[in-house]
């Protein structure tokens, strides 16, 4: 198992451990007006300087787990988000389970933004207009594209040239986000990082309050708060409510 996949190995399928459902307060309220406020919060948390502000405030959904203890009801809220047209989906390619939310609002200024001047607006235009409104899919298939959307070959070509597809495999394309690869480079190296430093903490455990103090190492791109979230959310460390407050536990089997 390489590196990169022994870090994110079983992130999303370990089996269900104790965590923190209150890592920063959780309300246990869990309706679209408070899934909508908790990714408002978690996306102040983005680092839009880090992308020369290229990229639209990002938030993985298992993120939002770190807030709200019921996962169904999170998944069902983030549906409906989606089928009413506010918030998009993306699946990140580095693992099978990792998905990206981002306000549609969001990704269509920054898209268009990238595209100022370029021949490929006007076909990115029609992409925003045709597919982004209630886009409920992760992926679209060729005839989908061709028949349903109406694109012709050379359209979709220039879709992913553009960046807001990416070849999934022979006639199908996830939906994307351009310009994120370095974001997805920058977070996995930063969680490798702040896991590291909860290991390497006395008995392998941490108060969050004191990881959230830490300095940063060039590792560690994005703002501590946003990588607790993510570790917490995607149950890479136990949570443990003391009297000091929230201990984190690292979890053993989660880097080489």
């Amino acid at each position: 198992m390489s590196r990169k996949r022994a870090l994110i190995a079983d992130t999303f399928c370990l089996a269900k451990r104790r965590r923190c459902a209150a890592v920063t307060g959780d309300s246990h309220a869990d309706g679209v007006a408070d899934i909508r406020s908790s990714l408002q919060n978690l996306m102040t948390l983005f680092s839009r300087k880090l992308f020369n502000d290229s990229l639209p405030p990002v938030v993985l959904k298992h993120q939002l787990y770190s807030l709200h203890s019921d996962k169904t009801s999170v998944d069902k809220q983030v549906n409906e988000l989606r089928a009413n047209g506010e918030l998009l989906m993306f699946q990140l390619g580095f693992d099978s389970e990792a998905f990206a939310l981002v306000f549609a609002e969001d990704y269509r200024a920054k898209v268009r933004q990238g595209e100022a001047g370029r021949e490929t607006l006007e076909t990115v235009e029609k992409f925003l207009a045709k597919l982004i409104p209630g886009c409920s899919d992760l992926s679209f298939n060729k005839e989908k594209m061709l028949k349903e959307f109406l694109f012709t070959d050379s359209e979709i070509t220039q879709l992913v040239k553009s960046g807001v597809l990416t070849v999934r495999d022979a006639g199908s394309w996830w939906l994307s986000i351009p310009n994120s690869g370095k974001f997805i480079k920058y977070f996995i190296k930063g969680r490798k990082a702040v896991l590291g430093m909860v290991k390497k903490s006395k008995y392998g455990e941490i108060l969050k309050t004191e990881l959230e103090g830490r300095r940063t190492t060039s590792q560690v791109k994005f703002q501590m708060k946003y990588h607790i979230h993510d570790i917490v959310g995607a149950e890479l460390v136990e949570c443990i409510q003391t009297t000091s407050g929230t201990l984190l536990r690292y979890v053993d089997g989660n880097i080489n």
